[in-house]
């Protein structure tokens, strides 16, 4: 997980300041860049401030990313028989 104290890339951690969980990605400056678990936009965080996540912290939090999407719907209304949320379905007569 560390070489010599520095968090590697593709480790998961915790972000103290922000309370977010993400994936290390690389560095710029003092600054580790972390991204949220089930992707989307990085942000900078002080690595004096983040702890690697031990194994039943990073299920949990891919559990709740996997909820979250799945909450979102993932444009599933499109596929006949998919539940939707928007409208009376096509029933399809």
């Amino acid at each position: 997980m560390t070489d010599g104290g520095a968090l590697r890339v593709g480790t998961a951690v915790h972000d103290g300041d922000s309370g977010r969980v993400g994936l290390v990605m690389g560095h710029e400056g003092p600054y580790l860049q972390l991204r949220p678990l089930g992707g989307g936009r990085e942000w900078d965080a002080d690595p004096a401030r983040l702890r690697p996540l031990g194994p039943a912290e990073l299920l949990s939090a891919r559990v709740a990313e996997a909820n979250a999407r799945s909450r979102t719907g993932l444009g599933l209304g499109d596929i006949r028989g998919s539940p939707r949320t928007d409208g009376p379905q096509d029933l399809g007569r």
